[in-house]
């Protein structure tokens, strides 16, 4: 594993970092500061073709391969962990829609979603449940050909202004996973301001009192929505929250070179400081640990390795764990300056603790990562 990419991956990394510097990283202290993404940003993805990377390309899309959409969330996430969550959750719903939706709704909504024409939200969290996604209380209700759908859903990324969610509610059948449009009577979505991190996501509150729902837009059969719809849903919102952590990593990485370059305490730069040069030392390591094991990652992908969900978890639950560690690190070299809004190691620092929850937080992965371990190598009382 040398962490090489193919000349086409190169090219791609270098168009996604020229962009993201030029129309991203310098606004995102902004953006974080006025809790909104502009429209015209989002139409500039758009335009840019950069949201409907993964999309198959017969709907329009670009059919990249996961390293490449990998390459995208990173560069995303070092300039503006909100920008790169929107990839994250349009992604999320683009690629369940491919995978499990009836022909009639990939024909209407996957064109629509490879342009950038359309934003989608994953409405699965609610007031009550978080990582349970089989614990949901939102309910579907079949009416004749229809479903009748009442429920509340909470912390849905852009969800303030996503135009069709993925929505996970319980059925008769068991968990049930459907397409819902914004102008469906009966939705209501209201902002949740304040947070600790990615504050520019649009954050919010989705209602549903009544919702009709046609029965074309379920995905996957009734009762399968977590194990199947959410389930692919979740593993491709891992990947790319996993490499939007190398990107904080990055982050936290360059700004801490920087400040320390410049910065004097003691009769000296900062930089020459032992105990400075711990910090930017694990962050270094760090990021290119993290860079590899994403990498890693999104090749089982491409391959459609059986033990790619693994990688990807592993990737994951590496990366926030490290950029948690870099950002707070971050801050403490900055001193005070680390605790002001002129500094963007504020935001990374609150962006990286959301990192650590989304997609699975850090327990759950630990669980899991424990549970994969004991399957490959088995306790020699089990052998």
């Amino acid at each position: 594993m040398t962490g090489a990419l193919t000349e086409h991956q190169e090219q791609a990394r270098t168009q996604f970092r020229a962009f993201t510097d030029r129309h991203i990283a310098p606004h995102a202290d902004t953006w974080h500061r006025a809790q909104r993404t502009p429209p015209a940003v989002i139409r500039l993805l758009a335009e840019e073709g950069l949201l409907g990377m993964h999309v198959p390309r017969e709907y329009g899309g670009g059919g990249c391969d996961a390293v490449t959409l990998g390459l995208l969330a990173g560069e995303l996430g070092r300039a503006c962990s909100s920008v790169r969550s929107l990839l994250t959750v349009h992604s999320m719903v683009a690629h369940t829609v491919a995978r499990w939706a009836g022909r009639e709704v990939k024909e209407r909504w996957l064109p629509r979603l490879a342009s950038g024409e359309r934003i989608a939200a994953l409405a699965v969290s609610e007031p009550g449940t978080g990582s349970d996604a089989a614990g949901v209380s939102t309910r579907i209700d079949r009416d004749g050909d229809d479903f009748i759908v009442s429920g509340h859903k909470k912390w849905i990324t852009y969800g303030d202004s996503a135009d069709v969610f993925l929505l996970v509610g319980r059925s008769a059948e068991g968990p049930t996973a459907l397409l819902v449009e914004r102008d469906t009577p009966g939705l209501s979505t209201e902002l949740i301001e304040d947070m600790i991190g990615i504050r520019a996501s649009m954050t919010a509150h989705v209602r549903l009192d009544g919702c009709r729902i046609p029965g074309s837009h379920l995905l996957a059969r009734a009762g399968l929505g977590v194990s199947h719809a959410v389930g692919a849903a979740l593993d491709l919102g891992r990947y790319t929250v996993g490499w939007g952590c190398v990107g904080i990593l990055d982050a936290a990485l360059e700004a801490c070179v920087d400040y320390a370059c410049r910065r004097e305490q003691f009769g000296s730069l900062i930089k020459d400081h032992q105990l400075v040069r711990r910090m930017i030392s694990d962050m270094y390591t760090d990021a290119r640990a993290a860079r590899l094991l994403c990498l890693e990652a999104g090749r089982l992908r491409d391959a459609r390795d059986p033990h790619a969900p693994a990688a990807t978890s592993t990737a994951k639950y590496f990366a926030a764990a490290a950029a948690g560690r870099a950002a707070a690190d971050a801050v403490q070299l900055h001193g005070a300056n680390g605790c002001s809004s002129d500094y963007p190691v504020q935001r990374l620092l609150g962006d990286s603790r959301v990192m650590e929850i989304i997609e699975g937080s850090a327990q759950l992965h630990q669980v899991g990562l424990a549970e994969y371990a004991f399957q490959q190598r088995p306790c020699r009382s089990e052998r």
